[in-house]
Formats: C-alpha cells, sequence, structure tokens
C-alpha cells in the first residue's frame, strides 16, 4: 500500500534505504538539493528587489537624509532637525490618538452598563413595638427627582467623590493630576480621578473593564452628557443608580436599607455614611462593617467641612452621634420560622406587588429571644442524653397574637416549621376536647368515673404505668391523665360530638371517627391546639391566631388588621369546669414541673414510646405551647409530656411574664410623652451629657459572663459573679450582633438591659453565673429560681 506523502520537514524520519554510512539517502539528499535551490531562488528575489528600490530617485534622497541626520555632528557641521522630528512624532501620535477615539466611538455598547438582577420587592418585617428585625428580598426604593434630594446628602456626595463637579464639564484634569500625584506617593492606588459624570457614564453605559478603549468612551460620553444635562440632574441620576451595598441601587433604596426611612429624611451623619459607601459599597456596609462605615463617615465629613458644607462644629456634632443601623440585612436566625410565616401570610393579603413593603407585626423580640434561649439550652442540656433532637414553642396573647415562634432547634439546617407544619399525635393533649364535651353534655368536675380496664371493641386501651386507681372524680383523672376515663367519656358523648367541639376550637386536620381519638391519635400542629388553649383560656368561642397588624407600602396604607373582639363562649359552665380541670393538672396532677408564681393552668401529652412530648399551658395573658420529638419519630429516652415540655414551658412563663410586667409599669409611668430613644436613656436622660461615666451601647464581646468588653470599655455588670468557659462562650452567642445599653451603677458596675430585659438577670436566672456581693433582692430571686430549676451552673 504506498505511503502518503510527508512533509519535508519531516525527512528526518525516514528510513534508510542504503549509501554510504554518514551519507543521507538518496531522497533524502534529493529533497535537500531542491529545498536548498528554493532558498537560494527566493534571497536573488529580494536582492533584485532592493536593488530596484535603492535605485529609485526618492529613495535615494530619502538614505542621503537619513545619513546627514545620523551622522556624528562635527563642530561646524549641519545640527539634527530636532524641530521636524518632533512635529512627526505629534502628527504621529495625534494620528494614534485619532484612531483610538473613532475606534472607540466605532465600539460603544448599545446596551452595557450595570445588569441588575430582577428581585422580589421588600419586606421589612417589624416587631411589635415598630422596631425593624428583619428584611427578606432586595429593597428598591424610589427613583429621586431632583428636587427630591436632601441637601446635606448632594453636599457629602460632592464633597468626598468629586469637589469640582460644579465647574468642570466632565471631565477634571486637574482632579486626575491630584489623583496621580496622591496615588504615586502613596506606591499604589488610593484615589481615583473620575468625575461623578464618568461614573454614572460607566454604570448607565459601559462595562467595568478597566481598559485604555472604556476610559475614552467614559471620557467621550461625559463631555456629550454634561452637553446635554443640567448638573443637578446628573447628579440625581447618579445617586439613583449607584451601589450602595446590600444589594441595594440607589440612595433612595439604601436609606430605607440601613436606617428605616425614605432619603428626603436622611440626618448629616446618616447621608455622610451613604456618601462614604459608593467608594467600596461590599466592604463597608453598615450592616456587616459598623466600624468601618462610622470610620469612612468621619473622613466624608471632614471633606464637607473642608469645602465650607458644614461647619467644624456641624461635624462633631455629627460624630459625636454617628448613624447607627436601624433595619439589619441579616435577620436573626431563630426569628426566620416567623419570617417565613408573615411573609406567606403578606403575600396572600396583598399579593406579590411590585413596590417595597414594611410588615408591623405582633412579635415580642425579648420573648422571642427568651423562647429560643430556654429552648436550645434545654436541648443541649438534655438532647442526647435524653435521644430528642427537635423542638417547637409558640407564644401568644388570649387574643390569637403570636408573641414568638420557635419552628425548629436550628433554622440553618432545616427550614421546616414544627410549629405550623409538622403535624403529630397530640396524645392527651386531646383530652381537652373529650372533657370540654362532656362537661357541656352534664358532666361536673366533681363527677366520679371507674377508672378500671375498658375496651371498645377489640381496642383495650391502658393507663400510663398500667395501674387503674378504681373511683376517681373528673378532676382527678384529668390531672393525672387517665386514659380509661377519656376513652369512657368519648364514647358516652360520642366521638363526633369531640370531633365538633375540636373543629370549634380551630383544629382544622382531618380528625377520623374512631375511639382513640380520645387518646390523641388523630395527627395535628401545635399552632391548632395552642389556638385551642387559648380560646379556654380567653373564655372566648374561638381564638384566630395572626401575626400582621398592618402593611405598608411607602405612605400607603395597603391592609390593617380590624381591632380584635373575640366572640363569648356560649358554654361559660363548660368553660369554667374546663379552667378548674386545666388548673388541677398543675397543682397536682402531670404537670406539677410547670408550675410557676401566678395563677396557670394546662396539660400534658405524651404519645406512644415516648415519640412526642407535649406542654400546654397558660398563665396571665399568655398561652405557651411546647413540643419535643424527633424528625425521624424516632422514640426518645423517657421524655414525657410533665418532664422537659413542662422544664422549657415553665423556664420561659416565668421570665416572659417578668418581662411583660415591668414593660406594662414602664408604660404606665410615662403616659402622654413620646418613646425615648431607648429604655436606659428614659431612665438617665442626661447620662451622655454628664462628666464622668455615661450610659454606653454598642455590640459586646464577652469576657466573662459578668464581664463585657463595650467599644474598648470593660463593662462589670452589677450583681454577677461571673463565669469563663464555656458560659461565656454560650453568653457570646446569645449577645452576638445584638445591642446592649448599659447605664452606670454603684461601685462601678454597670446594670445592662437587652431589648429591655436586665442582663444580669437573664444571666443569673439561666444559671450563669453566680450572684455577687452587689446583688439587688431581684437579682438574688433570680439565682433562686435557678437553683431550684436545676439550671445552668447549679444542674445536679
Amino acid at each position: 500500500m504506498p505511503r502518503p506523502p510527508r512533509d519535508w520537514l519531516d525527512i528526518g524520519s525516514e528510513p534508510s534505504t542504503g549509501g554510504a554510512a554518514g551519507a543521507p539517502p538518496p531522497r533524502l539528499a534529493e529533497r535537500a538539493r531542491a529545498a536548498r535551490d528554493h532558498v537560494r531562488t527566493g534571497l536573488g528575489a529580494v536582492r533584485a528587489a532592493a536593488a530596484r528600490a535603492a535605485a529609485h530617485p526618492a529613495a535615494r534622497r530619502a538614505a542621503a537624509g537619513a545619513a546627514a541626520a545620523w551622522r556624528p555632528v562635527r563642530r561646524g557641521a549641519a545640527r539634527i532637525p530636532w524641530g521636524r522630528t518632533i512635529a512627526g512624532t505629534l502628527a504621529l501620535a495625534a494620528l494614534l490618538i485619532a484612531g483610538l477615539v473613532v475606534y472607540a466611538l466605532a465600539t460603544l455598547p448599545v446596551n452595557g452598563g450595570l445588569a441588575i438582577e430582577p428581585t422580589a420587592s421588600a419586606l421589612v418585617v417589624r416587631a411589635e413595638g415598630g422596631q425593624a428585625f428583619a428584611t427578606r428580598g432586595v429593597i428598591k426604593g424610589a427613583k429621586l427627582n431632583p428636587r427630591e434630594v436632601p441637601k446635606v446628602l448632594a453636599e457629602a456626595i460632592v464633597a468626598i467623590e468629586d469637589r469640582r463637579f460644579y465647574a468642570h464639564h466632565g471631565i477634571d484634569l486637574r482632579g486626575l493630576a491630584r489623583a496621580a500625584f496622591r496615588n504615586l506617593a502613596a506606591g499604589g492606588t488610593r484615589e481615583g480621578g473620575s468625575t461623578l459624570t464618568q461614573q454614572l457614564v460607566r454604570m448607565s453605559y459601559l462595562s467595568q473593564d478597566r481598559t485604555l478603549k472604556r476610559k475614552v468612551q467614559e471620557a467621550i460620553l461625559a463631555l456629550w452628557l454634561e452637553s446635554q444635562l443640567p448638573k443637578e440632574e446628573i447628579l440625581t441620576r447618579y445617586l439613583n443608580a449607584a451601589y450602595f451595598g446590600a444589594g441595594v441601587y440607589g440612595a433612595d433604596a439604601a436609606a430605607q436599607r440601613y436606617f428605616g426611612k425614605p432619603a428626603r429624611d436622611l440626618s448629616l451623619s446618616e447621608a455622610a455614611m451613604l456618601a462614604g459607601l459608593v467608594r467600596a459599597p461590599s466592604q463597608l456596609a453598615p450592616h456587616r462593617n459598623l466600624d468601618g462605615a462610622r470610620g469612612r463617615a468621619a473622613q466624608v465629613l471632614e471633606a464637607m467641612v473642608e469645602t465650607g458644607a458644614i461647619t467644624p462644629a456641624e461635624a462633631e456634632a455629627a460624630r459625636r452621634n454617628p448613624a447607627a443601623v436601624q433595619v439589619p440585612t441579616d435577620t436573626p436566625v431563630g426569628t426566620n420560622y416567623f419570617v417565613d410565616m408573615v411573609a406567606d401570610q403578606a403575600k396572600a393579603l396583598i399579593g406579590a406587588g411590585p413596590a417595597d413593603a414594611s410588615l408591623r407585626t405582633t412579635l415580642d423580640l425579648t420573648l422571642q429571644n427568651i423562647a429560643e434561649s430556654v429552648l436550645a439550652r434545654r436541648l443541649d442540656q438534655d438532647g442526647e442524653r435524653r435521644k430528642v433532637s427537635q423542638g417547637a414553642l409558640v407564644a401568644m396573647a388570649t387574643d390569637g397574637a403570636i408573641l414568638a415562634m420557635v419552628g425548629g432547634r436550628d433554622y440553618a439546617e432545616s427550614q421546616f416549621n414544627r410549629v405550623t407544619q409538622a403535624r403529630r399525635q397530640p396524645g392527651s393533649i386531646f383530652k381537652l376536647f373529650v372533657y370540654l364535651t362532656a362537661l357541656r353534655n352534664g358532666y361536673r368536675p366533681d363527677s366520679v368515673m371507674m377508672d378500671r380496664p375498658t375496651q371498645v371493641g377489640e381496642w383495650e386501651p391502658e393507663n400510663y404505668g398500667g395501674r387503674y386507681r378504681g373511683a376517681v372524680t373528673l378532676r382527678s383523672a384529668f390531672a393525672q391523665s387517665i386514659n380509661t376515663v377519656a376513652v369512657q367519656l368519648a364514647e358516652a358523648v360520642g366521638i363526633p360530638a369531640v370531633i365538633e367541639t375540636a373543629k370549634a376550637l380551630g383544629v382544622q386536620s382531618d380528625l377520623p371517627n374512631l375511639p382513640s381519638l380520645a387518646l390523641g391519635s388523630a395527627e395535628t400542629t401545635l399552632l391548632e391546639l395552642t389556638r385551642a388553649y387559648a380560646a379556654v383560656a380567653a373564655g372566648a368561642e374561638s381564638v384566630e391566631p395572626y401575626a400582621i397588624r398592618q402593611i405598608a407600602s411607602r405612605d400607603q396604607i395597603l391592609y390593617t388588621r380590624p381591632a380584635t373582639a373575640l366572640p363569648p363562649a356560649r358554654d361559660t359552665a363548660a368553660r369554667a369546669g374546663m379552667l378548674d380541670l386545666l388548673a388541677a393538672v398543675m397543682r397536682e396532677g402531670t404537670g406539677k414541673g410547670a408550675r410557676v408564681a401566678v395563677p396557670a393552668g394546662g396539660k400534658t401529652g405524651t404519645t406512644q414510646d415516648n415519640r412526642d412530648a407535649w406542654f400546654i399551658g397558660f398563665a396571665g395573658d399568655l398561652v405557651v405551647g411546647v413540643w419535643l420529638g424527633n424528625d425521624d419519630n424516632a422514640p426518645m429516652q423517657g421524655v414525657t409530656g410533665g418532664d422537659l415540655p413542662a422544664a422549657i414551658w415553665r423556664d420561659f412563663v416565668t421570665q416572659a411574664l417578668a418581662v411583660r410586667g415591668r414593660a406594662a409599669k414602664a408604660q404606665a409611668a410615662r403616659p402622654e410623652r413620646p418613646p425615648p430613644r431607648s429604655e436606659m436613656a428614659a431612665a438617665d436622660p442626661d447620662a451622655d451629657q454628664r462628666p464622668g461615666r455615661g450610659s454606653l451601647r454598642g455590640t459586646p464581646s464577652v469576657i466573662d459572663t459578668g464581664t463585657l468588653n463595650l467599644d474598648g470599655q470593660t463593662v462589670r455588670l452589677l450583681g454577677v459573679e461571673g463565669l469563663a468557659g464555656r458560659n461565656a462562650r454560650e453568653l457570646g452567642r446569645y449577645l452576638r450582633r445584638r445591642d446592649v445599653a448599659c447605664l452606670p451603677a454603684e461601685g462601678g458596675a454597670y446594670r445592662c438591659s437587652l431589648d429591655g430585659q436586665d442582663l444580669s438577670e437573664l444571666i443569673l436566672f439561666n444559671g450563669g453565673g453566680r450572684a455577687g456581693a452587689d446583688a439587688t433582692p431581684d437579682l438574688l430571686a433570680a439565682e433562686e429560681q435557678a437553683r431550684s430549676n436545676r439550671i445552668g451552673i447549679w444542674r445536679r
């Protein structure tokens, strides 16, 4: 088979066919001679062409001129024609620049500029007191017009970004020279020379590439834009397009995002902070780097003084009262379950509107923090040993307002809300509906029933522990959660009547007409059951849980919840008897572990093999439901409703009632007065102006559980003998990214407040430290409560 032709450069691999040693084979020699002749022919042609060109008269003149130009200059000889050389060089440079300009114009992008991804309209979620604590989506804000741009913001941007904005025509050669000099002195890029007009052009029309072509295009368009628009319009468009970090574009969106107000209401310190962000928005965004943002704002204030926009006194006053972030970008992790719920409810109420919306909700941030802390502490302490991995808690007012919600142990790991979404068997918690139905049908709390073996068809329920007590009153049977009596009552009144009672009180899950329903065999949610207990506590026919009070979009109110008017219960005698039974559970029954210092009632619930454990009860104006279990329905290690759930309920309710009591007293003490900047400022309004120690506020770091570091100052908490190690680490996690306000107390100590809750009392109540020698009576009482509950350092 013939071989394909090979390139002549590959001839070295041709196999030898004979010939003298060291001599190329005949075929190789032939190719080499042909190649050599080809090269010689080409060189000859080149030499001939060069000779013909050199013989041309113009070439001879040029050669002579070049020789004269480069011939060594002797004294008295002709000098180099520098003028013509420089002129030629400049002409060549001008030609190159003209070519670059033409190329830049020819390649201007048709649809360049910033590409902002479309996002859902933002929801700003506010707590009961109006404090914004979470956002969903990206705040878009309003597009400002020149009349709406606040003077203080315009002056701040011009002072820090382009001082000669009103003097140049799009390009500031003086600013370029100044920036180049400063960058050279700093040994790197420290200052840009682009004007506000150039920056607007780059944001609106061009890419962000750092190329010479883009800079030329930027300069051309800046000159054009200055010829088309007045300065005020250029500045306004810049403020509407600039990126301020946290995913927001535009000054109004940034003002809403960081300060919870429109741009027109910005203070001097807030305007200075926003103006300082545009140079490095991701690095200086105040929700992540508040210190860096405040430092940059101080530079802006200094620049405003230099330009004459403000006086030194105004700058100093703004530095003493720096801007504070009012709307956190990062939702507190534990509140995400609640925020998910209200976001869905808001969409159902107003739809997915194009504008940003603000929700005022029922959430009490202090109670929410207590709920998260109590549940986490118990699960951390006993979860692994008792084989329980999950828990949930919901607290509501007796009118249905949801005050706190913890839908699981860790939102980052699981967004499944175990308050609203998990359907679990309630066990004896369901007996509320059985006994209430019986009371409606003529039974009384002191009616006597027989606790004995009971059989319904082939089903024979048993009591917990397998023992029978004989004759018992309904009060005792309910308090001790006797199964046989509940089954007998359900059979007497009829399962359909029990189902009707449960539905009327708010249970919406499917309830099968089966005898086992009396012992809670149907699956329901924690929220459904808690609202039913709230209706009993409130003496109402039913209670509707709600979490949103009002929805607003800018200046428009989109939704306002009507005033709650609970329909009174028609079966008042039965309700009174039910309250008697619920109180007996905590007084003498399975719920003794949940007893608190105020009148209360509740019920325990435990399902087969300890797969679910519940406690739902009420005290004061609170109704609280607690559930513990495992998502995979695995059995727990002996956990019952009267055990860990009752302890969690007690810990939460004790602290929550104390907080609400103090808040009510504080509100009553200041009628007809606007709310102060903070509880601490209200207690001591002149603390900041007095010489010596004043009030402090900020996000602390923890030295030990009795000592904090607040803005570089050591703060010793009143009445707490601090502990290091694990206790300090847990306190640090609890206080992470949260503001603490502190007032000076006697002996150099401080009394600090977190969301209206006394921090010293919180630490002692949770067993995070020991009461110190300067502990006040209320702090000593908190320590004693921790001792009796055997929590924290008092655990045995």
